[in-house]
């Protein structure tokens, strides 16, 4: 094993599907790249917890953790939840919380390949509204990032493209199917949910999908959210320095496309934003 440990933090759920889910897109991230150890937690109402998982992995002698938060958005569950819950692990375990997962072209994708498999074409883009159907948040930073998803999903060549919300937020998947029925350039309207995985709410995205023509599957184990998972691990790796070589000058020990300041717990990795010891 090279590298810190991935650990994908989910929020978890009473429904024995979300678990299921979660664990399957662990595995395909984990496929992808032999000998990482790649680990999942959960906030509420699964197993293992966040912080059963920091104990085990400090008494196994782990001494460095990137926690993954499993969101499509940065808000609540990622600002305060997951940061109130790294401080409280073991002494001496290293953690940088990474990025969520969106925005990413990746997700673009993801949406789209979900809205293939549910018998749409590439052909049928110009003539096909999609409700672009998430979970809900009150954070405005949240619907800002759904907002402007929509809007990229649209740039790809769908006819019309409307967010909506299960929850907290307006409008609801059934307004958004209406109101692109009432769209003149609108021949069938799809609904693709923007959820990672099948729960309480994205029951209510197909509930509200009834007068829909299509309703794709959640993201799931796609293989783009697993590259995503491990794209977001990539840019929480500390970058390391350039080295002299004899002869040429400066050259990378790696290289990064891009990275993304994230926050740092415990001691010994450096990062742009406030680090938290023990």
């Amino acid at each position: 094993m090279t590298g810190p440990v991935l650990l994908v933090i989910a929020h978890g759920s009473r429904d024995p599907r979300h678990a299921a889910t979660v664990q399957a897109l662990v595995r395909r991230a984990g496929a992808l790249r032999p000998g990482l150890r790649v680990e999942t937690a959960f906030l509420d109402f699964n197993l293992p917890s966040v912080t059963g998982v920091l104990d085990r992995l400090a008494t196994e002698g782990v001494r460095e953790v990137v926690a993954l938060p499993l969101l499509l958005t940065r808000a609540f569950h990622a600002k305060a939840d997951i940061p109130a819950v790294l401080r409280q692990a073991p002494p001496g375990l290293r953690i940088r919380q990474a990025e969520v997962l969106g925005p990413s072209p990746l997700l673009i994708a993801a949406v789209e390949r979900r809205l293939y498999e549910a018998g749409l074409t590439p052909g049928d883009k110009s003539t096909t509204g999609v409700v672009l159907a998430s979970a809900g948040s009150t954070d405005p930073e949240a619907i800002a990032v759904i907002a402007e998803t929509a809007r990229e999903l649209r740039r790809t060549g769908w006819c019309s493209v409307r967010p909506a919300f299960a929850s907290a937020s307006l409008p609801r998947t059934d307004e958004a199917v209406r109101a692109l029925r009432a769209d003149p350039g609108v021949r069938r309207v799809a609904v693709a949910p923007y959820v990672i995985a099948p729960g309480r709410l994205p029951d209510r995205i197909a509930a509200g999908a009834a007068d829909a023509d299509t309703l794709a599957d959640v993201l799931g184990p796609s293989p783009e959210l697993a590259r995503l998972l491990l794209e977001r691990y990539e840019e929480a790796v500390p970058v390391p320095q350039p080295v002299a070589v004899a002869g040429q000058g400066l050259r990378p020990l790696a290289a990064r496309a891009r990275v993304r300041a994230s926050a740092s717990f415990g001691a010994g990795i450096g990062s742009a934003k406030p680090s938290y010891s023990r």
